[in-house]
């Protein structure tokens, strides 16, 4: 009886090792780790010069990182990294795109195209400078803009230099004294410039050479606060052009 005890034990005892061995090979191993994310694109893009004058070449460069495609907008796919020279007819914003698994990245740069300067014959630079050098200013009373009658010998002078260069587009400036607000200013400063353009048109010169245009008391030629001052200021000037 006690032998027989004896084997159930060690069979008990067996079949328990058997058990957990088989638990143990069950258990499921753990799940690796997932893989890190991608890192995301970069860009630049630059432009040099940024800006140019029409008919002028500028540089675009660019460099990426962590991209599979790479495209310049009006120009396609391109490399990772490089340069391309544009001339560009208009200011243009150009746009650099970088595609890749960790996502999309723009860059953009902006090219100025200005109009060149324009051309000055001699002819030209000496008719400014005979203009410059014959135009009288017209000259007003305080809060006034109709044209007084001492000025009325520089005002025929203007009108007799003109008529005898009937080419010359001109532009009248109206100008005042500091006093007052700006918004009354300007207002006073239109009148005198479009007093002095209609006795100017009544003498004989075409009105379609003439533009106006007032700076009130925003371009003082003489800053100190006195009467005198205030009369330099107080003025229909005759800049050359339109």
């Amino acid at each position: 009886m006690k032998e027989h005890r004896m084997k159930l034990g060690i069979m008990v005892l067996a079949m328990a090792v058997i058990v957990t061995i088989s638990a143990c090979k069950k258990k499921t191993a753990p799940a690796p780790p997932p893989p890190p994310p991608a890192a995301a694109p970069t860009a630049s893009l630059t432009a040099n010069p940024a800006i140019i004058q029409q008919g002028q070449a500028t540089t675009l460069s660019w460099t990426t990182q962590n991209a599979t495609e790479v495209t310049l907008e009006g120009m396609g796919r391109v490399g990772p990294s490089g340069s391309q020279t544009v001339t560009p007819k208009t200011s243009t914003t150009y746009r650099l795109t970088a595609k890749g698994a960790g996502g999309t990245q723009e860059a953009t740069a902006r090219v100025t195209v200005t109009a060149p300067p324009p051309v000055t014959s001699a002819a030209a630079a000496g008719e400014r400078e005979m203009f410059v050098r014959n135009m009288k200013d017209i000259y007003f009373d305080y809060d006034k803009y109709d044209v007084r009658a001492s000025e009325q010998p520089s005002l025929q002078a203007d009108a007799a230099f003109l008529k005898s260069h009937p080419g010359i587009r001109f532009t009248i400036e109206g100008h005042c004294d500091e006093r007052g607000s700006a918004e009354y200013n300007l207002a006073l400063g239109d009148n005198r410039a479009n007093s002095v353009k209609q006795a100017l048109v009544k003498l004989g010169v075409p009105a379609g050479s003439i533009k106006t245009i007032s700076y009130g008391k925003e371009k003082p030629v003489c800053t100190a606060a006195n009467e005198t001052c205030w009369q330099q200021n107080r003025r229909a000037h005759f800049a050359y052009g339109q």
